[in-house]
């Protein structure tokens, strides 16, 4: 079931129907506070949730159900800001569009967001951690360390970082680096990466790298130092 937390009806109501069309069952709410109750309640596959609500703001919802659910979230937004769209995806967002939009395309992206959540995960390495010069990565923990401290990586920062860490010193494009973790169309593509990679920097700096461990390849994409 698709949750819709937007208090527009003009908004809500099309997206209801276009949800419909394609035969998924949803349920409206217009109020932030009725959302962590209903995704506990359980059955809730996907949130698409509006930033700016009446009773407070989607950030801090989505703030709230990251601590206890994994349920993807989309947010709706009249704001398109760096900064707006940074913090949602820090917070845990899985994608991220700006109003006025197509219904039928936020529905492309449900559909493809549930896709990606019931797919089979990927084989355990045999071993816990793969080590690549200061970096490490555990597999089947979904961690990854620099030297000896473990970073605090969102889930699209891991999938980033643990893409390049495959394949040390390979250059990885913007659309194969895509490809590893969420769908998003080929406008917000270049923004989606490289608003991760920097988060990215910024942590590895704070965890003592002193060096760029990330090397921009202009026009073609990002590459770890080997």
């Amino acid at each position: 079931m698709i949750l819709i937390v937007e208090d527009e009806l003009a908004i809500a109501e099309p997206l209801q129907y276009a949800l419909r069309a394609e035969g998924l069952v949803n349920e409206h709410c217009v109020l932030g506070r009725q959302v962590v109750p209903r995704v506990r309640a359980g059955g809730v596959a996907l949130v698409v949730l509006d930033v700016g609500l009446p009773d407070g703001s989607g950030f801090d919802v989505c703030r709230e159900l990251r601590t206890f659910s994994d349920v993807p979230v989309i947010f709706l937004t009249a704001r398109a800001d760096v900064v707006d769209r940074v913090l949602g995806l820090e917070l845990g967002a899985d994608d991220y569009m700006c109003k006025p939009f197509s219904p039928r395309e936020l529905v492309a992206r449900v559909r493809a967001r549930l896709r990606r959540t019931h797919a089979a995960p990927p084989t355990p390495a045999p071993a816990p951690w793969t080590v690549r010069g200061e970096l490490a990565i555990d597999l089947e923990g979904h961690r990854i360390r620099f030297r000896e401290q473990i970073l605090d990586l969102t889930r699209y920062e891991y999938t980033l970082l643990a893409a390049l860490l495959a394949r040390p010193g390979a250059i990885l494009s913007r659309a194969q680096l895509m490809a590893r973790g969420w769908d998003s169309d080929a406008d917000s593509a270049d923004r989606t990466v490289d608003t991760h990679i920097k988060t990215l920097r910024a942590k590895l700096r704070s965890a003592g790298a002193d060096k760029e461990l990330i090397r921009t390849h202009r026009g073609l994409g990002y590459a770890l130092e080997p």
